[in-house]
């Protein structure tokens, strides 16, 4: 049987996640129809990780096994056809027998966009946070670095969330500015449910001077959820970078 991996980009604003569910229409979902047509038997899609409603990706891989023999350069152009505009299957790679595309993932790299303005900018609805309220670069930028390392993230993470260890690794936690939008960068070995949306949320508040950059530490021993910034609207986050190794590795990170 093969394994074929898959590279995708959506725009998340009309979808309850990835994730397929009962009652609400997924990307996962939309994926699937289309390649249970082009394969002729049922197709289970695994993907690299959750992304919640409203969540975008600029990059996503996904894998799934068939027995159809459809060619795998034919395979993105087959599914666009039978899918909405507002996901694309960029490019597909026959990957090894054991790759999985969340747990053969190394690390992953999300953006937050945050359109920092007076007045709101209708290019961005949907697309980042809208704040109206001026922020501070330089608080902002040293509260994202005093969450970089190999730290215990319960502090940022949905509480009511069940996982082995919130410890991860942080390996950059960047914030840069041009013109009137904001970017928060992070990249880790793995993130916790709503994690980066929380850390942002935090970040905000140090540009609003309702947390100090160096309260940052106290709030991660702390552990304590009510002790951090809110959690940040989705609709600014993106999925971004991913790394793989081998073919799968230089798939995700062609330029296209």
């Amino acid at each position: 049987m093969r394994n074929i991996a898959l590279r995708l980009m959506y725009d998340g604003t009309n979808y309850h996640g990835w994730q397929v569910q009962k009652n609400e229409i997924t990307v996962a979902e939309t994926l699937e129809r289309a390649l249970t047509k082009i394969c002729g038997a049922p197709t289970k899609l695994t993907g690299c990780g959750r992304t919640d409603a409203g969540v975008h990706a600029l990059r996503y891989c996904a894998n799934f096994r068939t027995d159809a023999t459809i060619p795998t350069d034919r395979v993105p152009l087959a599914v666009n056809a039978l899918i909405p505009p507002d996901i694309a299957v960029v490019d597909a790679v026959d990957a090894p027998e054991d790759f999985n595309a969340i747990l053969s993932c190394e690390k992953k790299e999300y953006t937050y966009k945050i359109y920092n303005a007076r007045i709101r900018n209708p290019m961005y609805v949907n697309r980042a946070h809208f704040c109206p309220v001026p922020l501070e670069l330089e608080a902002m930028q040293q509260a994202a670095a005093a969450f970089c390392g190999t730290r215990d993230f319960a502090a940022v993470r949905s509480v009511g969330t069940e996982v082995k260890s919130t410890v991860r690794t942080v390996h950059y936690c960047e914030v840069s500015r041009e013109g009137s939008l904001i970017e928060l960068r992070i990249c880790a070995d793995g993130f916790l449910y709503n994690m980066v949306r929380a850390i942002t949320g935090t970040v905000i508040y140090a540009g609003l001077g309702k947390i100090l950059p160096e309260d940052i530490e106290n709030i991660l021993q702390g552990a304590d959820r009510r002790l951090a910034g809110p959690t940040a609207p989705p609709q600014g986050l993106y999925m971004t970078k991913l790394w793989y190794s081998g073919e799968v590795g230089r798939m995700m990170d062609k330029n296209l």
